[in-house]
């Protein structure tokens, strides 16, 4: 088993180490190790859930008979596909959450790519720029964004009004990156591609409530149901049909084990840090006038760094309250800028585990130098538009 462990792997499994070595010396005491655990207890089981969800959908066919549609809808035309996955991403992100949008929206892109006979990558790649790049109209888009809401001050209205000449913004420059480094004709190399001929489902039963737990989970989400809650809810809907339906589905692989032991990990190294100097880095990073551009790109650094929850917590402490702006500014880093590393984001985290699930290699030089170019102008581009139009 352990040669199977990649480099990632290791690094989740030493972070984790990492922080049970504090809690066992001391330097994070065990009150606030386990507050800062208890603190993110909803959001594992939201992982957990979720995934489970979205693996069993998969295995349902659901996502495959949504991907042949947006393939015959498209009619051969790259550009037309191009759009159609554009406002597919955007949308669920913006109003489904961007975690959704690694975890369901992904798949559908993947099963697309073998059904039309084009590359599994410019699909893949559509699906987690624009999970992070969309994710800054709605409070719901984002996790990131609810934590802020408490100190922003604004209902979810004034938060769009706010925020919709940033995130249109972001989602323009997020589409040209998209077709210039991977859905243009020199990089796709065919002119068209081949609509795939539509098939009937193996197990309508399963492909019935798979579909309709997919459905129920949006509809908890809409309604404000607590995302941990729903996850688990929809997941178990989808598990007993499957243990009632094709028992042999249900493995222990469908665990999401690595990224509990990231997270888990993350939430007990960064709040040592923070005891001990990070808060004075902080304001250091800052700096005295706090220019939005500087805020904007703080944020995106350490989330690169260290991921956009933590880095988001970590600046948020120094900002003054009721500075509406500066936080605002630190959201369009923590949102648009975790596109270069690939623990920058769990959405990110969560779209490398469906890639691998389904064995579609991200090269990773690429990755990280078109995500250090979009992260760049898309900082730049997004913050003049909340400058701007604030």
């Amino acid at each position: 088993m352990l040669r199977h462990f990649g480099v990632l792997d290791w690094i989740r499994i030493g972070l984790l180490a990492l922080g049970l070595l504090f809690v066992a010396t001391g330097l994070l005491p065990l009150p606030v190790a386990a507050e800062s655990l208890a603190d993110i207890g909803p959001l594992l089981v939201f992982l957990f859930g979720i995934i489970v969800l979205a693996e069993l959908t998969k295995e349902a066919q659901v996502f495959d008979a949504i991907a042949a549609r947006m393939a015959v809808l498209g009619r051969g035309d790259y550009f037309a596909l191009f759009l159609l996955c554009t406002a597919f991403a955007s949308f669920v992100t913006i109003f489904l959450n961007l975690d959704t949008t690694a975890v369901l929206l992904t798949p559908v892109m993947l099963a697309l790519a073998p059904r039309a006979r084009i590359a599994a990558l410019p699909l893949a790649m559509t699906t987690i720029w624009f999970a992070n790049t969309a994710s800054l109209l709605l409070p719901v888009s984002n996790l990131t964004n609810l934590l802020a809401m408490e100190e922003i001050g604004l209902s979810p209205v004034e938060f769009a009004a706010r925020m919709w000449a940033p995130q249109l913004v972001s989602i323009l420059v997020t589409m040209a990156f998209l077709w210039v480094f991977f859905w243009r004709r020199g990089e796709r190399r065919d002119l068209r591609y081949t609509p795939p001929v539509l098939e009937p489902v193996g197990d309508r039963v399963l492909f019935g409530v798979a579909s309709a737990a997919c459905l129920l989970f949006i509809v908890a989400l809409l309604a404000h149901v607590e995302v941990a809650v729903a996850a688990s809810a929809a997941a178990l809907i989808v598990v007993i049909a499957f243990a009632v339906r094709d028992r042999t589905r249900l493995t222990w692989g469908l665990v999401p084990w690595r990224l509990l032991v990231f997270v888990t990990g993350l939430f007990l190294v960064v709040p040592t840090l923070s005891r001990y100097g990070l808060a004075d880095l902080m304001n250091w990073l800052l700096g005295d006038d706090r220019d939005p551009y500087r805020t904007a790109a703080v944020g995106a650094g350490l989330s690169n760094a260290i991921n956009n929850l933590p880095a988001y917590k970590a600046v948020e402490e120094v900002i003054p309250a009721g500075d509406r702006d500066q936080l605002l500014a630190l959201l369009v880093g923590t949102n648009v800028g975790p596109v270069i590393t690939p623990w920058a984001s769990l959405a990110t985290l969560l779209w490398f585990e469906s890639c691998r699930r389904h064995g579609v290699r991200v090269p990773m030089r690429r990755f990280l130098l078109t995500g250090a170019g979009l992260a760049v102008v898309g900082l730049l581009t997004t913050t003049w538009a909340l400058v701007t139009f604030g």
